[in-house]
C-alpha cells in the first residue's frame, strides 16, 4: 500500500515541478512509510524514498518500512541531508511549510549551506499529504471502525452508570479506562466532560464539578486504535428533560440528522455546514453555534476534509467526517451531538452508534 501512496505523492510532486519532498510532519510520514517512530524525515524523490532516523529506531524502522531506504542519522537530524542532495541531484525540494518551524527551517539551512558543492532551493509547501489521506483506503476504514466501536462501547457503558455526585473529572477517568478496556490503545485527545454551566465551553477540561440532576452534561471523547482516531460527542441530563433542554437538544439532533441525510458528493464544505447551520438559524440559535459543522478524521483527530462556513472544498466518496452541530448557551449550558459518516456512493453512512439521549441517563 506504501508503494501506491509514494507514487501518488510523486504525481504531485511532477505538478508542481519539484525534484523532491522532505516529509517531517508524523501523521504524513506514518501514512506514507508506516513507520510510527517520533523522530525522522522522509525524503522521497522520483528515484528515491528515504527514512532518515537516529539508532532509537533504525531497527524499527527496517521492520515498519519495507519499501524506503533506512539512513541511519549520527549528528545533528539534518546532517544526512547535503550528501543525499548531491547523490541524487535534487536542485528543488519542497518542505512542510506548517509543520517545521522557523529555527528547524534555519538549521536545514545552515547545513546546507555549510556542505561544499551543494546548491538547492527549498521550497514552502501546504497540502500535500493531506489530500492523498483525506480518502480512505478500507483498511484504514477498518482502523477507524474499530476505533470508532471503541468509544461508542465506552460512551455507553458509562453513560449507563452516571449519577448525581460524580464529578466531571471522574467521569472522564472512567470513560478513558473503558476506552482501554473495549481495545483502544488510548484516547486520541483529552476527554471532555461539561456539565451545567461548563456545557457552554465547546473544549471544557473536566473539573471537581458534580454532576447534578436537571443538567445538561456533553462528553466528547475519542479512542485510538493502531494509529486511527475516533471523536464522538453525546449530551446527556440525570432526572427528566424540562422544557428548554428538550427544545434546544432537538434543534441539534434535527440539525445533525439534516445533514447526515442530505449531504451529497461534491457538496463544498460550506455547503454541507449550512445544512445544519441554516436549521440552528432558523430556531433563532445562530448565534449560539460558533463552531465549524465538522472535520475530518484519520491519523489525527482533525484532518482534511473541512467542513464549515465558507469552505470551498468539495467532499468526495471515501472521505470520512464528522457532523457535530451544537447550542452553548452561557449561564445554562450546552447540546452538542456528533457522529462521524463515511460518504459511499454519493451518501453518507454512519461508523459510529452509540446510544443517544433517549437511552442516556435519563
Amino acid at each position: 500500500m506504501t508503494k501506491e501512496r509514494i507514487n501518488a505523492l510523486r504525481s504531485t510532486l511532477r505538478d508542481k515541478k519539484l525534484d523532491a519532498f522532505l516529509i517531517s510532519h508524523p501523521e504524513n510520514r506514518r501514512y506514507l512509510s508506516g513507520f510510527t517512530g517520533s523522530a525522522g524525515f522522509l525524503f522521497i524523490s522520483f528515484d528515491k524514498a528515504i527514512l532518515a532516523t537516529d539508532f532509537r529506531y533504525t531497527e524499527q524502522a527496517n521492520r515498519q518500512s519495507p519499501d524506503f531506504e533506512i539512513l541511519q542519522i549520527t549528528g545533528a537530524m539534518t546532517s544526512w541531508l547535503p550528501e543525499t542532495l548531491k547523490t541524487l541531484n535534487c536542485k528543488n525540494i519542497g518542505f512542510e511549510a506548517e509543520d517545521l518551524t522557523v529555527s528547524a527551517h534555519e538549521r536545514l539551512l545552515e547545513t546546507v549551506r555549510g556542505a561544499d558543492n551543494v546548491e538547492v532551493d527549498f521550497t514552502p509547501t501546504q497540502g500535500f499529504v493531506e489530500p492523498l489521506r483525506s480518502v480512505k483506503e478500507e483498511s484504514e476504514v477498518n482502523d477507524l471502525q474499530a476505533a470508532i466501536d471503541a468509544s461508542d462501547a465506552a460512551m455507553n457503558a458509562i453513560t449507563a452508570i452516571l449519577k448525581p455526585g460524580m464529578t466531571e473529572k471522574e467521569v472522564g477517568w472512567k470513560l478513558e479506562q473503558a476506552m482501554r478496556d473495549f481495545g483502544a490503545e488510548g484516547p486520541s485527545f483529552e476527554t471532555i466532560v461539561a456539565s451545567g454551566p461548563n456545557a457552554a465551553l465547546p473544549h471544557h477540561r473536566p473539573s471537581d464539578r458534580d454532576l447534578r440532576i436537571g443538567e445538561p452534561i456533553v462528553i466528547d471523547m475519542g479512542a485510538l486504535v493502531n494509529g486511527y482516531c475516533s471523536d464522538l460527542t453525546r449530551t446527556v441530563i440525570l432526572g427528566e428533560p424540562d422544557k428548554k433542554f428538550t427544545e434546544i437538544y432537538d434543534i441539534v439532533h434535527t440539525a445533525q440528522l439534516a445533514a447526515i441525510n442530505t449531504v451529497v458528493e461534491d457538496m463544498t464544505g460550506g455547503e454541507v455546514d449550512a445544512l445544519s447551520r441554516n436549521i440552528i438559524e432558523e430556531a433563532g440559535y445562530g448565534d449560539q453555534f460558533g463552531h465549524s459543522l465538522g472535520h475530518g478524521v484519520g491519523l489525527a483527530v482533525h484532518e482534511a476534509p473541512r467542513v464549515g462556513k465558507g469552505v470551498e472544498d468539495h467532499i468526495k466518496n471515501g472521505m470520512v467526517f464528522t457532523i457535530e452541530p451544537g447550542i452553548y448557551i452561557s449561564g445554562w449550558g450546552g447540546v452538542r451531538i456528533e457522529d462521524i459518516v463515511i460518504l459511499e456512493e454519493g451518501n453518507a453512512r454512519v461508523l459510529s452508534h452509540a446510544n443517544k439521549r433517549e437511552t442516556l441517563g435519563v
